[in-house]
C-alpha cells in the first residue's frame, strides 16, 4: 500500500480504539498527509473533538500565529503540509485543579503503537514536539525547556532518524513564551523549523499550486 492509504488504515484503528476507559472521545487525529514534517502534541483538549482535527482551539490559535509570524504561512497551509499527531488522541479529561489532565503514562503507552505507526509510515526528517509531554516522550528530557527550546537535536526515535526542534505549549495557561528567556528561545526555534530543509520541502507543493 502507499503511505497515504497506510495512514488512512491506521486512522480507522486509531477511530475505533475503546483501550483507555479514563480517556474521553472521539478520537481526534489530521487528515492522511504525506509529509516529512511530524507535529507531536499532548493530546486534544475538550473542543478539539467537536471540529475533528488537532490544535482547533485557543492553543492552536497561538501556535498557528507563531508559524505565521516566523514562515510566513497560514493555518490551512499548516495543516495542508504538516502532519499533526499526539502522544494521546483522546481528551483526558479535566485535572483536580481545573486545567486539562495529563495523560498518565498508561495511556500513552496505548497510544504508542499508532504514533510508531504514523513514524513508519512517514519516515519524518523533521519532528517537532510541543510542550513538556511531547518533548519527553520524543527526546527522554524532563528537565526546563531552557535546555531544549531554541536548538535542534538528532535523534533515534521509533527506529527512524530526523532532527526534533521542540516548542513549547502554545497553552493561554503557559507565560514561558511570553517572558524572557523562553520568547528569544522560541523565536530562535521557530526560525530553525522554518529553514529546515524538510519544512522547506514540505511547503513547496502547495506554494507551486498557489502561485499557479
Amino acid at each position: 500500500m502507499d503511505p497515504r492509504t497506510r495512514l488512512t488504515v491506521l486512522h480507522r484503528r486509531l477511530e475505533a480504539c475503546k483501550a483507555c476507559p479514563s480517556m474521553i472521545g472521539p478520537v481526534v487525529h489530521g487528515p492522511p498527509i504525506v509529509t516529512p514534517v511530524l507535529l507531536v502534541g499532548q493530546a486534544p483538549g475538550p473542543r478539539e473533538g467537536g471540529f475533528g482535527k488537532p490544535f482547533a482551539w485557543t492553543a492552536g490559535k497561538t501556535l498557528f500565529r507563531w508559524f505565521e509570524a516566523a514562515a510566513g504561512v497560514s493555518e490551512q497551509e499548516f495543516r495542508d503540509s504538516v502532519y499533526m499527531s499526539a502522544v494521546a488522541r483522546c481528551f483526558p479529561g479535566k485535572a483536580g485543579g481545573g486545567g486539562d489532565r495529563k495523560p498518565d503514562r498508561d495511556e500513552m503507552a496505548r497510544c504508542q503503537q499508532f504514533l510508531a505507526g504514523e513514524v513508519d509510515i512517514l519516515q519524518p526528517r523533521l519532528v517537532i514536539p510541543v510542550g513538556g509531554v511531547a518533548i519527553e516522550q520524543v527526546l527522554g528530557h524532563k528537565g526546563p525547556l531552557v535546555e531544549v527550546i531554541g536548538e535542534a537535536r538528532r535523534i533515534r526515535w521509533h527506529g527512524v532518524e530526523a532532527d526534533a526542534i521542540c516548542l513549547p505549549h502554545p497553552s493561554g495557561a503557559s507565560t514561558w513564551h511570553r517572558v524572557e528567556p523562553g520568547r528569544t528561545l522560541l523565536a530562535r526555534a521557530l526560525d530553525l523549523i522554518a529553514r529546515h530543509p524538510a519544512f522547506v520541502t514540505a511547503f513547496a507543493p502547495n506554494r507551486r499550486a498557489g502561485a499557479a
